[in-house]
């Protein structure tokens, strides 16, 4: 199978390191939404990141949605989704939390280097930066509380790959000193083969 997309996506880099924590094999093509436009819609018209392409050539979208797919194959390694139901409802919430932090990482990124300065809008950077803010207390909270032994599930890897870049793209947005336990949980994830197999990468 074929993952197509930018490491400079963190919803790509979920996906790339998910496919490697789950055991499954894939090759990587690096495509770019802007500079191999043409290229990408050639694979998937819709120009979404991450595409996973599979054996039989369905094109799959969304991060969430291929992971969910890979971790049902028959040859998968089981781990990234916890056993109990209240370890499922924890992941979750911290999967949608680091997601959330991705998403206003990125719209603050779009507005600031998509769009002329004089047609950045204030109001609008001050209050996804609200969020993006409270998604990362709640994420930092939340990390706090686990234990240190915890296994990686879902929810740590996408909270590590949202730390991750929204570090590398936004520096001294998001204080690392107000966030110790995230900081040190990304930095031992990082160091996992896993991790550092899929480098996070500069937009």
């Amino acid at each position: 199978m074929q993952l197509i997309g930018m490491l400079d996506s963190p919803y790509v880099r979920r996906v790339a390191i998910g496919l490697r924590l789950l055991g499954l094999p894939y090759e990587h093509r690096p495509l770019s939404v802007f500079s191999t436009f043409g290229q990408f819609q050639a694979v998937n018209p819709v120009v979404k990141a991450p595409t996973l392409v599979t054996q039989d050539g369905t094109v799959l979208m969304d991060s969430t949605l291929i992971l969910q797919w890979a971790e049902a194959q028959p040859q998968a390694r089981a781990g990234l989704t916890p056993a109990s139901a209240d370890g499922r409802l924890r992941d979750l919430r911290r999967t949608g939390l680091a997601l959330a932090a991705c998403e206003k990482t990125v719209q603050i990124v779009y507005e600031r280097h998509l769009r002329p300065p004089e047609k950045q809008h204030g109001p609008w950077l001050e209050r996804v930066g609200g969020q993006l803010e409270a998604a990362y207390a709640a994420l930092e909270a939340d990390v706090a509380a686990a234990p240190a032994s915890e296994p990686l599930h879902h929810g740590g890897l996408c909270a590590a790959v949202a730390w991750s870049f929204t570090q590398f793209v936004l520096p001294g947005t998001v204080p690392p000193a107000l966030h110790p336990a995230l900081a040190q949980f990304t930095a031992r994830a990082e160091g996992r083969p896993e991790f550092t197999a899929c480098p996070q990468q500069g937009c």
